[in-house]
C-alpha cells in the first residue's frame, strides 16, 4: 500500500480533513478536529499512525513486526503501521476503520449525527 492510498481511503470517510502538522512533516487526517490518522515516511518507509484499544494494540505489536508504538503519540493507544510491510492492506483498512469510528466516539453528539448525515 502506498501513502497515497491510504490518505484517498482516509479521506473517503465521512468528515474526514487532512491537514500538515509541520513540527512532525506528517500529515494528519481529522474528524471535527479529533485526529484519527497520521501518515508520513519512518525511516524512509510508508507508515500511518492509528488509534485502537490498548489491547489490540499489543496484540498487533507481538505478531507484526511491522507494527510499533508510535513515536509522538500515545504509545497505549497509538501504533505506527509500516504500509510496504507485512500486514494485509485489509487489515490496515480495517484499523483506520476502527480509529475513525473511535474519533467519532470523542466528539459531541450534534456534531456526530451531522457528519452521519443523521
Amino acid at each position: 500500500m502506498t501513502i497515497s492510498e491510504l490518505l484517498q481511503y482516509c479521506m473517503k470517510k465521512p468528515g474526514a480533513e487532512q491537514s500538515v502538522h509541520s513540527d512532525w512533516k506528517a500529515t494528519q487526517i481529522k474528524v471535527a478536529d479529533v485526529l484519527f490518522a497520521m501518515v508520513k515516511e519512518v525511516e524512509g518507509r510508508p507508515a500511518t499512525s492509528l488509534k485502537t484499544s490498548p489491547e489490540l494494540a499489543e496484540l498487533l505489536r507481538q505478531q507484526h513486526s511491522d507494527v510499533r508504538p508510535s513515536k509522538h503519540l500515545n504509545k497505549a493507544h497509538w501504533s505506527t503501521v509500516y504500509l510496504d510491510g507485512t500486514l494485509p492492506d485489509s487489515q490496515i483498512y480495517y484499523l483506520v476503520d476502527a480509529s475513525w469510528e473511535q474519533a467519532l466516539t470523542l466528539i459531541p453528539e450534534e456534531t456526530r449525527k451531522s457528519i452521519l448525515g443523521e
